[in-house]
């Protein structure tokens, strides 16, 4: 998302949501600090994106926790 690629958040997963995607729900990935994520929050609120959560995860990768990072989804699409 060029938001918040602009402003120093490095987003490594994107997704318009849907059947047969990979989210339900638009859903972007991005890495960074606890700092990082409420930032990031506060630039898509600030926005006017429709921010539906908010969440910390952590992918299982042969077996081991990697992690955490951050993930952003929206209760629609957006052109942002």
């Amino acid at each position: 998302m060029r938001l918040l690629a602009e402003n120093g958040i490095e987003t490594y997963e994107s997704c318009e949501g849907g059947e047969e995607h990979a989210f339900h729900q638009p859903t972007i990935r991005f890495y960074g600090g606890m700092h990082d994520g409420m930032r990031a929050l506060g630039l898509a609120i600030e926005c006017g994106l429709p921010v539906g959560a908010l969440h910390r995860v952590w992918d299982v990768i042969n077996g081991e926790p990697v992690g955490p990072n951050w993930e952003l989804v929206f209760w629609r699409k957006t052109d942002g």
